[in-house]
């Protein structure tokens, strides 16, 4: 921060030894606090000269209606479509609060685009933000700035992080896979993931190794880290058949298509003779036949409203995030004989 910067959230609450959320709680539920915790907030808060953001403080007061949520477009060359079923139930369930979703978009190389605006104009009540993923600003941006938000998606970079969030074990969703491929018979089985910077990718990672250590199979050169690309997960596939793997658990649809179409060309059928499952049970993968863990969508966007309704009436951030269950839907993709 420069020296003409006006202080933060995130000033006082460093300098008081607390979190945000006990800077929150001394402005706007100072009931919450310990008496000797209350004075050593707004004690550092007369001493550095910190406003609150006026725009953030509006926002809690609901006047607009408006949960604000960034749309970012859907990348070229993957089978994923979540965000329909996602934003479909976010839609229903915040009509029954008395809200509606605000989709606004922005630069692709700046995470923050568009925010700003709508944080100035009072133009929403609350965010949900939707890109979690390692390296993003959003939360701790809004944080700074007292503006209530609600996350679809963990805090990667900060466990620690103090502020509402709902998850899907992706990790959970690895292990169902691989346990059913394994009760199919198979022994070397195949991981095909996104590179190692993928904190979501690693963590599904994580179900197939274990799922794997768990019925002491191997997983020496059989795992892959990858992009997000049929193609790519094409050639990977080739490779590992030609070790030896004779199933597949996929970090997404896009990465089980690719392993597919390498079966076609090697004049294998998937189920038969390779098993196959992927991620996210996308339309690509209902269409296909493929077997794919699928995330409940609509039971997190429920809790993503829950917890918003708590938020703008004040309630404290839960201690912890809510991480819910994915489950596997089997097709032939994965069913020996």
């Amino acid at each position: 921060m420069s020296e003409t910067a006006p202080p933060t959230l995130s000033t006082v609450a460093s300098r008081a030894g607390v979190s945000r959320q006990t800077v929150s709680n001394a402005l706007n539920n100072p009931e919450l606090l310990r008496p000797e915790t209350l004075d050593r907030v707004l004690g550092v808060i007369a001493e550095v000269g910190y406003t609150p953001n006026r725009a953030a403080r509006q926002l809690r007061s609901g006047n607009s209606r408006l949960i604000g949520l960034r749309f970012e477009p859907a990348q070229e060359g993957t089978a994923n479509a979540l965000m329909d079923r996602f934003l479909h139930t976010l839609v229903e369930s915040t009509r029954e609060t008395g809200h509606q979703i605000l989709l606004f978009s922005g630069d692709p190389e700046d995470p923050l685009d568009g925010y700003d605006d709508l944080l100035r104009s009072t133009a929403v009540d609350a965010f949900v933000l939707t890109d979690t993923y390692a390296g993003t600003p959003q939360a701790a941006w809004l944080q700074d700035r007292d503006a209530p938000f609600v996350a679809f998606g963990r805090p990667w970079d900060d466990p620690r992080a103090h502020h509402a969030w709902v998850d899907v074990d992706g990790a959970a969703g690895a292990r169902l896979a691989t346990a059913h491929l394994l009760e199919q018979g198979h022994e070397r089985i195949g991981w095909l993931g996104w590179e190692r910077s993928s904190r979501i990718g690693e963590d599904r990672r994580t179900g197939w190794k274990a799922a794997m250590s768990r019925a002491q199979k191997p997983t020496e050169r059989l795992g892959g880290r990858l992009t997000d690309n049929a193609d790519a997960a094409r050639m990977a596939a080739h490779e590992r058949i030609g070790i030896g793997a004779t199933a597949f658990v996929c970090a997404s649809d896009t990465m089980a298509v690719g392993v597919l179409r390498a079966l076609e060309e090697r004049g294998l059928r998937a189920g038969t003779d390779i098993g196959v499952v992927g991620f996210d049970d996308s339309a690509v993968a209902q269409v296909t036949g493929l077997s794919s863990v699928r995330q409940p969508l609509e039971d997190v966007a429920v809790e993503v409203v829950r917890l918003l309704h708590e938020t703008l009436a004040g309630a404290p951030a839960p201690e912890q995030g809510t991480v819910l269950a994915p489950s596997l839907v089997v097709r032939g993709s994965s069913v020996s004989g």
